[in-house]
């Protein structure tokens, strides 16, 4: 299949370029690089041995979007370019509304006069917002997101869904996934984020390198075993592994899907760092601060449906998920070279 990956630089888009590199498949990556580096896609093609074409540019531009399209007739596109900072957005949340929104209306009018009807879209466990009864299923009710990204992403949702809806041609999976953590076993890929880590694990695995003084625990007080906030962590090539089997999904089927993908266990922030320390050798200082805003309390999934419908379930246990986020972190201590 030919495949056009927004956001293919980043975290998540990497690890799925990698993998549909490694299937067989022909990628063009479209990326701005607000967030990544073109080095990624380097390190990729020197994995896989394949080759990668690149458009340079925002999601949100229509002319690049539709000369991009034009240059080939793809069969899906996978769609991950956005803002995905739970906090930042509570601080920027036009910035979040107009990439993450805006952005996938351009893309979606682009697409159809491409007359691409294929898409994955890279949705979030944010959408279901703030619940008491766990596991969350794909019908669980999703009430109000806890902050604007969760709420940017639910809009998305709803966009796609009506599309489906008002157009037979369309064919849209949406991909929930939980708490994305781990990276590609060679430990040449893997999260790099600008500036200061918003998510726990590569927060606490440049404390264990010594890139950052101290870990901060935002909250050790909610309803949960421990106090601290419980997710569902789950491996990023288990997520890449997901995105193929929605996109392998989608050229036998139309209509709007949506999945879980999580693993169907929880882990509390201190769990977490247990399991770092042992991974790593090293005592990790944290200090309890204040709840952050639009953090949950906790969050795992039910992943039956996708097991049932697409054949998938994730392989990959916490342990597993520190070990190859810790080697990462290990060989490559200043991330991507700049």
């Amino acid at each position: 299949m030919k495949i056009l990956l927004t956001g293919g630089a980043g975290f998540i888009g990497s690890h799925v370029l990698l993998c549909s590199l490694e299937a067989g498949h022909d990628v063009t990556v479209l990326d701005n690089f607000s967030n990544s580096t073109p080095n990624v896609l380097k390190r990729v093609e020197a994995l896989t041995g394949r080759r990668v074409e690149l458009h340079r540019g925002d999601v949100r531009d229509k002319v690049l979007l539709n000369r991009t399209l034009a240059t080939g007739n793809f069969d899906a596109v996978l769609h991950f370019a956005g803002l995905k900072a739970v906090g930042e957005s509570v601080a920027k949340p036009l910035e979040y509304y107009d990439v993450n929104v805006s952005g996938s209306i351009t893309l979606a009018r682009a697409m159809a006069d491409a007359g691409v009807f294929k898409l994955v879209f890279s949705s979030t466990a944010a959408v279901y917002g703030d619940q008491a009864d766990m596991p969350l299923t794909e019908e669980s009710a999703l009430g109000d997101p806890v902050s604007p990204y969760g709420r940017s992403k639910r809009m998305v949702e709803q966009i796609f869904e009506d599309l489906c809806s008002s157009d037979q041609r369309w064919g849209v999976s949406i991909l929930r996934y939980f708490n994305p953590v781990g990276a590609h076993f060679s430990g040449q890929i893997g999260e790099d984020p600008r500036g200061e880590p918003a998510n726990l694990v590569p927060y606490a695995v440049q404390v264990a390198a010594g890139r950052r003084k101290v870990l901060s625990v935002f909250g050790d007080d909610y309803p949960t075993p421990d106090g601290t906030g419980v997710r569902d962590y789950v491996h990023v090539m288990d997520l890449a592994e997901g995105h193929l089997a929605a996109m392998h999904y989608l050229a036998r089927k139309t209509g709007y899907r949506i999945w879980n993908l999580g693993t169907g266990q929880g882990h509390s922030v201190r769990e977490v760092i247990r399991g770092l320390e042992k991974v790593t050798g090293r005592q990790l200082p944290w200090r309890t601060e204040e709840r952050r805003p639009g953090d949950a309390a906790q969050c795992w999934a039910d992943p039956s449906r996708a097991t049932a419908e697409l054949g998938w379930l994730a392989s990959r246990g916490l342990q597993e998920m520190l070990v190859d986020h810790w080697r990462w972190q290990e060989q490559n201590p200043d991330g991507f070279p700049k």
